[in-house]
């Protein structure tokens, strides 16, 4: 693997602030890889490292490229839809920079991890709302723990007052609650969770996954007993060998 690089994204309209720095971890030998864009978790507060950096250097000694991003979060004072406009720039900015990069662009898929998990699934589910020349639907995703519906009484409080501040309306928060926003043209998806998780609640991801079921959308859903909530590589389980045997499936 080479010493990895950073870029800068960019997405081909109105975008406010500052434009998000990508983390580059590219295999080394030449032909061209599968993409996997992954978003840190951290509450939309701040990136986890062990959801990015680590995730990446895990997933590129396996065949993928990997992508970091490092959204603009809610401490710096950025809301919704800044998280979004930031995930969607990645997609654009990776697949328009594929040869450059050694990606296949029919094979990019995005990835989170918690408040990193929602932005997965909001750039999933609302893809098709931005238009571009190149296409920005994911092939495919994968949610570890991920914050999902943004209503009560199984929202992650904190990181709904982070992506859209302390009294959102009723109409934004389902704006941007995903499991209300899965369609057909949904990409297919990796999920995990832990029953005892009790930073983010399991029916995050019941949720999502009943959403799918309900359009057709091929899923994966790994439920695990025992594990507290940001776990990464760090589970006792073999969720990352499973999401491997998937992606080789999808592809």
């Amino acid at each position: 693997m080479t010493t990895p690089k950073t870029i800068t994204g960019h997405l081909n309209r109105s975008q406010t602030g500052p434009q998000p720095t990508i983390e580059c971890h590219v295999p080394s030998s030449g032909g061209k890889y599968p993409g996997l864009i992954i978003f840190p978790g951290g509450g939309y507060n701040f990136h986890a490292p062990h959801e990015g950096t680590g995730y990446a250097e895990y997933f590129v000694q396996h065949g993928y490229a990997c992508f970091v991003v490092y959204y603009r979060v809610g401490s710096k004072g950025h809301r919704h839809p800044a998280m979004l406009e930031d995930g969607m720039a990645a997609v654009e900015t990776i697949r328009g920079r594929a040869g450059e990069l050694k990606v296949d662009p029919d094979r990019i898929g995005v990835m989170g991890s918690s408040a990193g998990g929602h932005l997965a699934a909001h750039v999933l589910t609302s893809w098709q709302h931005y238009s571009h020349a190149l296409s920005l639907r994911p092939d495919y995703g994968i949610l570890c723990y991920p914050v999902i519906t943004m209503t009560d009484p199984h929202c992650h409080k904190g990181s709904r007052s982070s992506l859209l501040g302390e009294n959102p309306t009723g109409k934004l928060i389902t704006s941007v609650s995903c499991e209300k926003l899965v369609s057909s043209d949904t990409p297919p998806c990796f999920i995990w969770h832990t029953w005892e998780d009790d930073g983010v609640a399991v029916e995050n991801s019941l949720l999502f996954a009943s959403s799918l079921r309900a359009n057709r959308v091929p899923f994966d859903l790994h439920i695990y007993a025992k594990g507290s909530h940001g776990l990464g590589l760090r589970a006792e389980f073999p969720w990352a060998h499973e999401c491997l045997r998937w992606l080789r499936a999808v592809d």
